[in-house]
């Protein structure tokens, strides 16, 4: 057991400065949420399972950037669990990501963590949530999706439904919502002076970014089926084509002008084409714009349409998008924090801490393991 600080790091300063954070080593969505608070200046503690095991680690090295120090517990050990708790006593936050119940049964649920710590934001992160017929069953990111009707909605016209990735799902219902309940409750809590417990699911976070397709749908402007709407790939001014050289482009000229400055770097005269407005002629439109990007290679399309209104954009593999002269000159990328603040930027831990013992917080305020007054509300 030991607490970590990375020999030579610069730590993280930014608008959550100061804040403390107790994170309970998880997959995905978790180590995600921890790691943008970390990003934005929060000093975040993880706590690692004794034996060393942990799921899909090396998947994860970059989520887990950001750590100040990491300290290694058994929580089906009494006294190891006495020492996380005494860590709760100096935190601002919790995050974990059991299944519901085996907090509580480890003995550090939310009812003992806020008894403790009355000013704790206890955050929980899982797929189903905390109650419901399905809030014990296993599951993954895949699997949320399919129960939401987001995943049904993914994909071309009369083929299967196409994963997209671990982000719809994982990090957009899971963490960005996590994020946005603590960064809520901490706000409560400055008025207040009162923790609370914050109740993240996949599945909600997804329903409530399925809100205008509900909308949509509900106006008769949506469709049950794949490929055939204005935000699915259905459009043929909102989709990718295929070029000559087996490269993309990506389509998005929804507003008039953008779909004139479209139609003129193609070549085409909008009085002989049917209708955009019009569903049905979408497949002759497609078809007209598919022979058009097929006759010259991505990098042609990428100069012509640069300049221009059209939205039309190269698509990217991910060493690419790395070059890109954009996200050079914005320093962007999968490696910076987002978003941005004109009064303080964070100074990235590009490596992990290791769990090694004797270590003493750069502050000067170390984390207590030993036993000392329970924080009251501030």
């Amino acid at each position: 057991m030991g607490i970590a600080t990375t020999q030579g790091a610069t730590f993280a300063t930014g608008p959550l400065s100061g804040l403390r954070v107790v994170e309970l080593s998880a997959i995905g969505p978790v180590p995600f949420a921890c790691m943008i608070l970390a990003d934005l200046g929060a000093e975040v503690l993880r706590v690692e399972r004794a034996d060393g095991v942990r799921s899909f680690e090396r998947w994860h090295r970059e989520l887990d950037r950001g750590r100040q120090r990491r300290v290694a517990l058994d929580l089906k050990d009494a006294d190891d669990v006495a020492r996380l708790l005494r860590l709760v006593d100096d935190a601002d936050v919790l995050v974990e990501g059991f299944r519901p119940g085996v907090a509580e049964r480890l003995g550090i649920g939310p009812e003992v963590c806020l008894a403790r710590n009355p000013s704790l934001v206890y955050a929980r992160m899982t797929g189903w949530g905390q109650d419901g017929p399905l809030a014990r069953t296993p599951g993954h990111d895949i699997n949320y999706l399919a129960l939401t009707g987001a995943l049904h909605a993914i994909g071309e016209a009369g083929g299967p439904p196409v994963v997209p990735l671990n982000l719809l799902g994982d990090f957009g219902g899971g963490s960005m919502f996590l994020v946005a309940g603590v960064l809520a409750a901490l706000y409560g809590r400055a008025a207040t002076g009162a923790g609370q417990v914050v109740d993240a699911a996949i599945v909600d976070g997804v329903g409530a970014m399925l809100g205008m397709l509900t909308a949509m749908r509900t106006a008769g402007q949506w469709r049950d089926e794949r490929g055939a709407n204005l935000l699915d790939g259905g459009a043929p001014f909102y989709t990718c084509y295929a070029c000559a050289d087996g490269g993309h482009v990506a389509v998005g000229a929804l507003e008039e002008r953008f779909y004139a400055a479209l139609l003129h770097g193609l070549g085409l005269d909008a009085q002989v084409l049917p209708d955009r407005d019009d569903p049905a002629n979408w497949p002759a439109l497609r078809q007209e714009f598919a022979r058009r990007f097929a006759g010259h290679d991505r990098d042609h399309w990428t100069r012509l349409f640069e300049p221009t209104e059209a939205c039309v954009t190269p698509v990217l593999t991910a060493a690419e998008a790395a070059s890109h002269p954009h996200h050079r000159a914005r320093d962007s990328g999968p490696a910076a924090p987002a978003p941005r603040f004109s009064g303080a930027r964070a100074e990235l831990q590009r490596q992990p801490a290791s769990c090694t013992s004797g270590a003493v917080r750069p502050s000067g305020r170390p984390w207590r393991f030993s036993e000392g007054p329970t924080r009251s509300p501030q």
